[in-house]
């Protein structure tokens, strides 16, 4: 049995972590631990395989886990793998210090993490059968001297067998051990080593660096943590090894000497980086496939918050590649699509990505553009590079493209929207007649002529008060009563009545009307909410959402305070709601606006929580009352497990943390029953209410009496 301990304050860590290290091998078992305190108590009786651990956590950080662990006696082998979202090079440097034997930064890669992993686990297994085979040989040794130099001839054969390079060296640097496995390796006569310095075995710079480590091992009396290194053999081939060195004493215990054990993982790292190639990659042009073109999406979509950059998918197909196959042939054809291939991957720049999807389908990810009209330079570049090949097969071939093109994140907010939007104004192009461009939705005239009459028409909303706001009630799941609302924009569109701001708020962005848009729906619910309170109503509190836009200006506490002087609301009923992207700016600054709004007395909750992967990281260091689990979990929680265990492992944090949840999105009786089960505190959605005019919530909670919590 493979023992793997976990050690992460974070529930959904610790369940992907434990997944993961389950894979590793049939025989392996977790063991999880939520406080590193408790770990050690536990690892003081207990020694494991292999240690994964977070680095900051609310108790002790990493490095004073692993300082207090590797003073545990047997410790000193056991590998221990750091993991963190945080990039500051001090904390792996103290990490590694206390005794870290390696280091990932979240998020982490899975075939990083299993191969990794795995190593660690193989080369420790090495060690304790090492170690088992010389614990029984020395018993033997106790009998008499015949018992003991037949044991010592029998340990030796032992080593030797082993597919691992064994080198024991002295103080002074000379030889004092080596096995067969790595005189062959180095090609040189055992005799001719012993005694004599570790460089007629690595080479002088080699020696020079492990005998730095020797001479750590020989200072402290303690092993080295596992690292992966790269040593040439006699045939000036390079192959990876883990290698652990530890101390070896003499019947008083003084150190004499230092062990070195070498496992060679060349093979192993070869395979799996080239099946890892092959599932990315087309097997043809050797570019991209849809596969890593849908990871890079994700990667990008991630990292892309309102405000940020966009970027764009572009999809090209070629006009009338039939013709091609039919004259030259299918296999002059595919010499046609790599060296294509080849053509347009020279053609664009190395920060973009292109990728094949099949047939005469290829996509090119664009990043960094300013506007659409980047978007559409690039286009038009590619038309020309594909315009000008010429096949060396029949160089009177002309050949032209249609392209697609959709934007992140005006034409789709996930990979799978923008593949289909994409896909849809790429046979637009194709059926107004090839070798153009059309963009999702609309052409650039027509999308640069819409958006100057929308901004007309939003600063008309704005001078004619136009804007209006709607309410959502926030329930509480214990008793059924509206403790809140989320106030949510509305426009009364003149000739297109009541307008979400799906149609309006992107454009706002982009031309700095969310602004005055956003003061405007904080004024007005503040100054609504007040005169509830004043006609006696219950006083529930309002949310309002925060654009990050507004943020970046560093002007919130201030607009805050002047708005609730002025409709002389009292801060503990304002809610404001913060996305992501507002934490990833500049964190100090954020940090400190936040306090300076706590300090009014204003409520701050996540917005969209579980969406990004460092969501963990501003609950425990921003001032958070409150967080929303994203609607997109709780849709799908009745049927899909891993949305149930990402909802259960949210609300669990949240308890943990005293922080309120409250779940989004709720339509069922289904998702309500589950809900309460796992102890949500507070609930959203269609099942209790949809978004409704000033007045109409009014008299919803006028009335005073709970909504009946219907049981599932």
């Amino acid at each position: 049995m493979s023992l793997v301990v976990i050690i992460d304050d974070s529930a959904t860590n610790r369940n992907i972590f434990g997944l993961l290290a389950q894979s590793l091998a049939p025989d392996i078992t977790v063991k999880t631990f939520g406080d590193p305190a408790e770990a050690l108590v536990w690892l003081s009786d207990n020694t494991p395989y292999l240690i994964i651990t977070d680095y900051k956590m609310p108790q002790m950080d990493a490095a004073e886990f692993i300082r207090r662990f590797r003073a545990f006696r047997n410790s000193d082998n056991v590998p221990v793998i750091v993991i963190t979202v945080y990039e500051e090079r001090s904390f792996r440097l103290q990490a590694l210090e206390a005794g870290a034997t390696d280091f990932l930064t979240s998020p982490v890669d899975h075939h990083e993490f299993l191969t990794r992993a795995r190593n660690l686990l193989d080369l420790r297994k090495h060690q304790l059968l090492l170690a088992q085979r010389a614990d029984t040989l020395e018993r033997e040794l106790k009998d008499s001297e015949r018992s003991l130099r037949d044991s010592s001839e029998r340990l030796a054969q032992v080593i030797d067998t082993l597919p691992i390079m064994i080198r024991a060296v002295g103080y002074d640097g000379s030889v004092l051990f080596v096995n067969a496995y790595e005189t062959r390796f180095f090609a040189v006569d055992p005799a001719s080593v012993i005694g004599k310095q570790g460089s007629v075995l690595l080479g002088e710079e080699a020696w020079s660096n492990s005998y730095a480590l020797d001479r750590m091992v020989f200072e402290t009396g303690k092993a080295m943590p596992t690292y992966e290194e790269e040593i040439v053999d006699h045939a000036a081939v390079k192959r990876v090894f883990l290698t652990s060195k530890a101390p070896l004493h003499d019947l008083d215990n003084k150190v004499i000497g230092v062990l070195t054990s070498s496992l060679d993982i060349s093979a192993r790292k070869q395979t799996e980086a080239h099946l890892r190639y092959t599932a990315q990659h087309d097997a043809l042009t050797d570019l991209p496939n849809r596969m890593m073109l849908r990871e890079r999406l994700r990667s990008l979509i991630a990292r892309s918050r309102r405000g940020d950059h966009l970027f764009a998918l572009h999809l090209i197909d070629l006009d009338g590649f039939k013709r091609v196959n039919d004259l030259l042939g299918h296999t002059a054809g595919d010499r046609f699509l790599k060296a294509l291939a080849k053509h347009l991957r020279h053609s664009i720049r190395e920060a973009d990505m292109i990728a094949r999807l099949g047939g005469d389908e290829f996509a090119v990810l664009q990043r960094d553009v300013g506007s659409s009209e980047d978007a559409a330079v690039f286009a038009t570049r590619i038309l020309e590079t594909v315009g000008r090949f010429k096949c060396q097969d029949h160089d009177g071939l002309v050949t032209s493209a249609s392209i697609g093109i959709a934007m992140h994140p005006s034409d789709g907010s996930d990979a799978e929207d923008l593949l289909r939007n994409v896909d849809l104004a790429m046979y637009k192009a194709k059926a107004e007649g090839g070798n153009s461009f059309c963009f999702y939705a609309a052409d650039l005239q027509a999308r640069a002529k819409h958006a100057a009459g929308l901004d007309a028409e939003l600063r008309h909303a704005l001078a004619e008060n136009q804007f209006l706001l709607y309410y959502q009630p926030q329930v509480d799941l214990s008793t059924g009563q509206i403790v809140g609302a989320e106030a949510l924009l509305r426009w009364n569109r003149p000739g297109k009545g009541i307008t979400t701001p799906g149609a309006f708020l992107a454009r706002a962005e982009e031309n700095g009307l969310i602004l005055p848009i956003n003061e405007w729906v904080l004024r007005e619910a503040c100054r609504e909410l007040k005169a509830w309170h004043d006609a006696g109503l219950p006083r529930i509190r309002i949310a309002v959402n925060l654009s990050p836009v507004q943020f970046r200006k560093r002007t919130v506490p201030l607009l805050v305070a002047k708005v609730l002087a002025e409709s002389g609301l009292e801060g503990q009923y304002l809610d404001l709601e913060l996305t992501e992207s507002i934490m990833m700016q500049d964190m100090n600054a954020v940090e400190r606006d936040l306090h300076q709004l706590v300090d009014l007395g204003v409520h701050l909750a996540i917005d969209d929580f579980g969406t990004g992967y460092s969501s963990l990281a501003y609950v425990k260091r921003f001032p958070v009352d409150r967080i929303k689990i994203d609607q997109s979990f709780v849709r799908n929680m009745v049927d899909d497990v891993n949305d149930a265990a990402i909802v259960r492992a949210i609300i669990t944090l949240g308890h943990s943390l005293n922080v309120t949840v409250v779940a989004e999105g709720v339509e069922t009786a289904d998702q309500l029953a589950r809900l309460r089960a796992e102890n949500c505190d507070e609930i959203q959605g269609y099942y209790f209410g949809k978004p409704m005019p000033a007045a109409d919530f009014a008299d919803l909670i006028r009335g005073g009496s709970p909504i009946a919590l219907r049981s599932a």
